[in-house]
């Protein structure tokens, strides 16, 4: 049965008590070349629980029960240099978030958290206010005593680049340079990083898996990671949405691939790729959702609800069976299969309306199979849909990242 969620106006009387804007300093700090941050505010104690418990439920009514937070957070947002792997390492800069906790500690576990799909330019980390996600990972995590950061991504935040949507290398090169970047402002503030684990959901978690690749390549220990509704396998999913459609498929899964196919044109180089797959009376609508001229709610008025009715039926005739550069490139952005020694678990939901419990527990299968890193696939329950899965995964992770701190 469709999700309910409190009304616009409740929530907006919500946030006239609950919700304080944040203050930014006007200048940043330079750290070093490329590298500069500036504090935005302080969750308080009271905002923090807050979150957990009155915008928790009106981000979903799945019910979680959260520990309460220890003390306050201070938030940075920061601004680092990096490259674009796709583009010949074309320099650039993007943006992210640092959620530090206030209690007195010099040195404190970190917690790397990659967000998921969102719809506009500004609804990412570095912009928390727009972030529930990202909100309720600060209350949680930095709450009780974790570092917090997170990557907008290229394209998002305070980047000037297009939208980077699952694009592989470019998403872990944000995330490295974000994990580097907050290294520096974390020196420069006199506070060091304990150890690192990795979180991340819907596609966040798609960037989790790709980031612990390649931190793993790299031999940065990560002492576990987690996965919430992780799209594993892009090749897989995307021909399910076209060619097994459910009833209670999400009506934002052709936002997904407004998003994909108009990146994939840019970061890979495809132009005509959006044109060759969307049907024409939607192509103008798809061009300006990808370059947020237009909201989520504008971009489904004007297409539709459903993959297939979304796309050219010749495109769907081609079908994955084709060797076309784009069926090849979602084959190769899958997160899953290299042979992992990290500990690892993937959250899933029975209800979830767009990642399927095969697709986001495939790793654990695959893992077992070549004997890799412990992966668990943990249940998140019968009626847990995209959301409630998200929730259940941030109060179950944090218990089991507690038990490996040293």
């Amino acid at each position: 049965m469709k999700k309910i969620y409190l009304p616009a106006f409740i929530v907006f009387i919500f946030s006239l008590f609950f919700q304080p804007p944040l203050r930014s300093q006007i200048e940043y700090t330079n750290v070093s070349a490329g590298v500069k941050y500036q504090y935005i505010g302080t969750y308080e104690v009271s905002r923090l629980d807050s979150i957990l418990t009155i915008e928790a439920s009106s981000f979903s009514h799945f019910d979680v029960t959260y520990t309460k937070a220890e003390n306050p957070v201070k938030l940075y947002r920061i601004i680092y240099s990096s490259i674009i792997p796709e583009l010949n390492n074309k320099p650039t800069s993007a943006s992210g978030l640092i959620a530090i906790p206030e209690n007195g500690k010099n040195k404190m576990p970190v917690v790397s958290y990659q967000h998921g799909t969102v719809f506009t330019k500004t609804e990412v980390p570095s912009n928390p206010e727009e972030s529930p996600e990202t909100k309720l990972m600060i209350a949680q995590f930095s709450g009780q005593g974790y570092i917090l950061i997170a990557a907008d991504y290229f394209g998002k935040g305070l980047s000037s680049e297009p939208d980077s949507y699952q694009v592989k290398a470019s998403t872990q090169q944000s995330c490295l340079d974000m994990l580097k970047a907050s290294e520096e402002v974390l020196k420069a503030l006199n506070i060091q990083q304990g150890q690192l684990f990795l979180s991340g959901w819907s596609m966040g978690g798609w960037s989790t898996l790709l980031f612990l690749q390649k931190l793993e390549s790299l031999d940065i220990p990560v002492t576990a990671a987690a996965s919430a509704c992780t799209p594993t396998d892009i090749f897989a999913l995307v021909n399910r949405w076209i060619y097994a459609p459910r009833e209670t498929d999400a009506i934002w899964l052709p936002g997904i691939l407004a998003l994909q196919l108009n990146s994939y044109s840019v970061y890979y180089e495809l132009p005509g790729l959006m044109e060759s797959a969307v049907k024409p009376e939607y192509q103008q609508t798809t061009l300006d959702f990808y370059q947020n001229k237009i909201t989520f709610k504008e971009f489904y008025s004007n297409t539709t609800g459903k993959v297939a009715d979304y796309l050219k039926p010749e495109f769907i005739a081609l079908g994955s069976n084709s060797d076309s550069r784009y069926w090849q490139i979602i084959q190769d952005n899958n997160s899953y299969r290299w042979r992992s020694h990290t500990t690892l678990n993937l959250y899933y939901g029975d209800a979830d309306e767009a990642v399927p419990e095969y697709i986001g527990t495939l790793p654990a299968g695959y893992q077992e199979l070549i004997a890799g890193g412990q992966t668990t696939a943990v249940p998140a329950g019968k009626i847990a849909d995209h959301r409630g899965t998200f929730k259940f995964a941030v109060n179950h992770q944090k218990k089991w990242f507690d038990g490996m701190l040293q």
